[in-house]
């Protein structure tokens, strides 16, 4: 049975659609939206801050959403995939992002609309992610625009796959 553990007196928050997988871990001021899911190993830790997540969010496997006692609390947007074992630490991630795996996205960073990390990518303190770019890199740095095809083809669909596969797992 996953980990849902109040905090201060506070709650995790989360509709009834949403997955969450029995080993993951969502603790303290967590409010999810709608569609979300919350994969194996994963964890939500709201004890420092506030940790708010729209609609249709994936967090998968081993990811870790956390923020910064006081000063950084973590807002998360609608239709973001966040990848396998990712970190993603006191910022703020816009509506259609794609967070790539073992990504680390750290305090007061910004990512707007529209945008891809890739894999592996830090993102240091105070990174702004203009909306329609793909960064990447260690530190990261913007690589490219983003094309239509990857905000549909990936952004969009995997997203998409991911409200399907958490179907799998209510059956």
């Amino acid at each position: 049975m996953s980990l849902i553990k109040q905090v201060n007196g506070i709650h995790p928050e989360f509709p009834e659609d949403c997955y969450i997988a029995e080993n993951a871990t969502i603790v303290g001021n967590v409010v999810m939206g709608h569609n979300c899911s919350v994969w194996f190993n994963a964890v939500i830790r709201g004890d420092v801050h506030y940790i708010k997540i729209g609609d249709k969010v994936n967090i998968q496997d081993g990811a870790v959403i956390h923020a910064t006692y006081k000063t950084s609390p973590t807002n998360i947007g609608n239709n973001v995939s966040i990848g396998h074992n990712a970190i993603v630490h006191g910022c703020t991630v816009h509506d259609n992002v794609l967070i790539g795996m073992g990504s680390i996205v750290m305090d007061d960073c910004v990512i707007e609309s529209n945008s891809i990390i890739a894999a592996g990518a830090v993102l240091t303190k105070n990174t702004r992610v203009e909306s329609g770019s793909v960064y990447g890199g260690v530190p990261a740095k913007k690589i490219r625009d983003i094309s239509r095809e990857l905000i549909s083809g990936e952004i969009e669909r995997i997203a998409d796959n991911y409200v399907k596969y958490s179907s799998w797992f209510r059956e």
